[in-house]
């Protein structure tokens, strides 16, 4: 009986001791738990209070700005004000400074006369409105939901076509409160705005733009616009930079505008100076222009002869000086009056022009002379002459009387006509003698006068059919004057 029972008060001995060690642990998680409560607690209240040593520390004083329990409406008493009045409304212009910080400036168009631009844009003001209680003196700072609820300047860019603030990943807009009532507010926006350019001197040019900041509704007597710091009131990233221009100045500087139908009001200036680079259009409008002109030279050293060739070279550079001109206006607004480019590209197409139209004349004298010449062939063949040596004989001696060279008797040595007569004549004298003594004794026994009349009027016959004169002298006389050109060209633009 005993053996029975000995197993049986084992097992419930063990299930006391598993229910008293179940019992401890419940306990223990209990308390812990308490404590953490305890502790969560004073955090929250302020009220935690932590011995070293046994020594107590003392009490941190609450801060309302770091308190959980305070809304912000409630802590800047938003919903106790009317903000859609100024500051201090009915009293003396609120004070509004300026700052600005350019990011970046994105694009110059000279064909729309604007320029695109992203910046930070700061305003001071302050607000006692907004003033709170800070034992830490400590701002706080919010983003653009607190600012529909409480006034803000309303300054606009005047002449502005677009302009957006930008909104990834949220509004980049930025509110700092201060316990006195100061309030700093930025924000970050891209405007594209005009710029009065002059093209006058277009390559060669600088020009200045401004940015114009004014307030929208309220004038000098309200609100008061002024750069907070002067001309450190503006800062710039050292590594914005243009393709076409290099920038030279950014200054700052503000006036009263005045509108007829509502006042004046302060307008704030960013005044900024671009220098454009010329070597790009060196390279795509000057040295094209010039040596299509000094192609239109070597026509000079073709033969007059050469028709397809030289036709076919002053063809080709009269368009291709066309193409460059349009070219370069097609990326520049139809302003009315002359440029720069404009001088140097049509004085460039005139020089091409011109040597074109000078083997029109060359072409056309050549003409005349060999039509005068056959003439005189198939005037020759239908008379019948006993000896022309006698008379070509007289004629060579004539003509080497000290007035002609000797080449200027090989040109006329296959004349059998009259050769010596001038063209103004009267028909009389024109006739040729029936008889060849007669025409020895009208070429060698000529007067004194009429001999005078004649070497007068071979000379100018010899310069207008001579075309390789006209060639020989455009060879000098049209680099000569391009040269020149450029000299002043240059001189005066640069």
């Amino acid at each position: 009986m005993d053996a029975v029972r000995m197993p049986y008060l084992n097992r419930t001995l063990l299930l006391l001791s598993l229910l008293l060690l179940l019992l401890l642990l419940l306990g223990q998680s209990r308390t812990a738990e308490a404590r953490k409560h305890r502790q969560r607690v004073r955090r929250w209240t302020g009220t935690e209070e932590t011995q070293k040593h046994g020594a107590s520390l003392p009490k941190k004083p609450p801060d309302v700005t770091k308190s959980r329990k305070t809304k912000t409406e409630h802590l800047l008493k938003v919903d106790d004000h009317d903000f859609t009045m100024r500051p201090a409304f009915g009293g003396p212009a609120i004070p509004v400074g300026v700052d600005v910080q350019v990011e970046s400036l994105d694009s110059i168009s000279e064909v729309d006369m604007d320029f695109t631009m992203t910046l930070y844009l700061r305003h001071y003001w302050k607000d006692e409105r907004l003033s709170f209680s800070s034992s830490t003196n400590k701002s706080m700072t919010f983003d653009g939901r607190l600012v529909k609820k409480i006034w803000v300047p309303d300054v606009f860019f005047v002449h502005s076509k677009r302009s957006f603030i930008h909104d990834t990943t949220t509004d980049n807009i930025m509110l700092r409160v201060f316990p006195d009532g100061h309030v700093l507010y930025s924000l970050r926006v891209t405007v594209t705005a005009a710029c009065n350019m002059d093209f006058s001197r277009f390559p060669l040019d600088s020009q200045t733009c401004s940015l114009e900041l004014e307030s929208y509704a309220y004038t000098d007597e309200d609100l008061m616009l002024y750069w907070k710091s002067g001309d450190e009131s503006l800062s710039t990233d050292d590594r914005i930079s243009l393709s076409q221009f290099l920038i030279q100045k950014f200054h700052t500087t503000s006036r009263l505008a005045f509108y007829s139908s509502t006042g004046w009001y302060n307008r704030l200036y960013i005044n900024f100076t671009l220098r454009r680079h010329i070597f790009f259009f060196l390279l795509q409008t000057y040295f094209p222009a010039t040596l299509m002109v000094m192609l239109s030279w070597v026509s000079f050293w073709i033969d007059r002869r050469a028709v397809p060739a030289r036709v076919s070279l002053g063809i080709t550079t009269v368009l291709t000086m066309s193409t460059i001109i349009t070219g370069v206006n097609a990326s520049m607004p139809r302003v009315s009056y002359i440029k720069a480019v404009d001088i140097y590209l049509w004085v460039s197409f005139v020089f091409v022009f011109l040597s074109v139209l000078e083997y029109a004349a060359v072409n056309y004298l050549s003409t005349v002379q060999d039509r005068r010449e056959r003439k005189m062939r198939e005037r020759a063949r239908s008379q019948s002459l006993p000896c022309t040596c006698s008379i070509s004989q007289t004629r060579t001696m004539t003509m080497l009387d000290g007035t002609y060279s000797e080449a200027d008797t090989n040109s006329l040595a296959g004349y059998t006509e009259e050769p010596m007569v001038p063209e103004d004549e009267p028909e009389e004298k024109q006739k040729v003698p029936e008889k060849s003594e007669h025409m020895v004794v009208h070429l060698s026994m000529s007067t004194e006068s009429a001999g005078i009349k004649k070497r007068k009027s071979l000379r100018a016959l010899n310069i207008i059919q001579n075309t390789h004169a006209i060639d020989k002298y455009s060879r000098m006389i049209f680099p000569g004057s391009y040269i020149f050109f450029n000299l002043i060209y240059w001189s005066v633009y640069c």
